[in-house]
């Protein structure tokens, strides 16, 4: 079957690949404040989740087995056989699917804002049922709100306006059986198994998933270590954009010993 996942390729085709996984309700470019820069050194591959941006948008629920597998698809078809990954919010979640599940094709791990279970469920599943009914535009304002810093908000209303556009851009059932995904996911009995050297990052002041989410994380997964980033809400990597790409530029810097 051939990938239904969108890509967007940058970089020098000879370079290591790093594959960057957006948030719930983004595309792609929700890493274009890192996309150049990591460039340079990376050969990049930005993708779509399946139901968001230019993927497919088959029927929901999704899972994150279903996810998962789309990704290694996706890496058949474009015939990478391991990459670097970062992912970001529901990107993290299916980051932490793959270095589990297909530990030989991540090299480095790379988890951003993000959790291994965020319940309870029940809230997913209601806005889930919310966006099919009425569409995006019944929950744009409070998921807004919780990506960015009320600072931030104030002081770039232009990329405020840019995120929601790409939230409300996107397939109400692609969304919303996302959102039946995380309602249904668990991966905290996974995470022990991955042996990618791992960075976990949080915003300080994510409201969506918490430092704590990521204390777990790096609790479970063996060897991880925790950067905690100040004055950032859930998209960290949009509020403090060189912060976000000098973290990443560091870890995904291969050293001896590396697989």
């Amino acid at each position: 079957m051939t990938a239904r996942l969108h890509t967007t390729v940058d970089g020098p085709a000879d370079a290591p690949v790093l594959l960057l996984g957006s948030s719930l309700g983004t595309t792609g470019a929700m890493w274009e404040p890192q996309a150049a820069v990591l460039a340079k050194r990376f050969r990049v591959i930005r993708y779509d989740h399946l139901g968001h941006g230019r993927s497919a948008v088959p029927f929901g629920p999704y899972t994150m087995d279903l996810l998962g597998c789309e990704l290694l698809r996706t890496l058949d078809d474009l015939d990478v056989p391991w990459v670097h990954y970062a992912g970001l919010s529901l990107g993290g979640m299916v980051g932490m699917w793959l270095a589990a599940h297909a530990p030989d094709r991540v090299r480095r791990l790379a988890l951003l804002c993000t959790s291994a279970s965020l319940g309870p469920p029940e809230q997913w599943r209601d806005r889930a049922a919310t966006v099919r009914a009425v569409g995006l535009e019944a929950v744009a304002d409070a998921v807004v709100a919780r990506w960015f810093t009320p600072g931030f908000a104030a002081d770039r209303p232009d990329v405020v306006a840019t995120h929601r556009d790409m939230l409300t851009a996107m397939p109400p059932a692609g969304y919303a059986a996302s959102c039946e995904a995380i309602a249904g996911m668990d991966l905290r009995p996974d995470l022990a198994r991955i042996d990618a050297p791992t960075l976990v990052v949080a915003g300080a002041d994510d409201r969506a998933t918490s430092v704590e989410h990521a204390r777990e994380i790096v609790g479970r997964i063996p060897g991880a270590r925790l950067a905690v980033v100040g004055a950032a809400a859930h998209l960290a990597n949009v509020e403090q954009p060189e912060q976000v790409s000098r973290l990443l530029l560091d870890h995904f810097d291969e050293r001896p010993g590396d697989r």
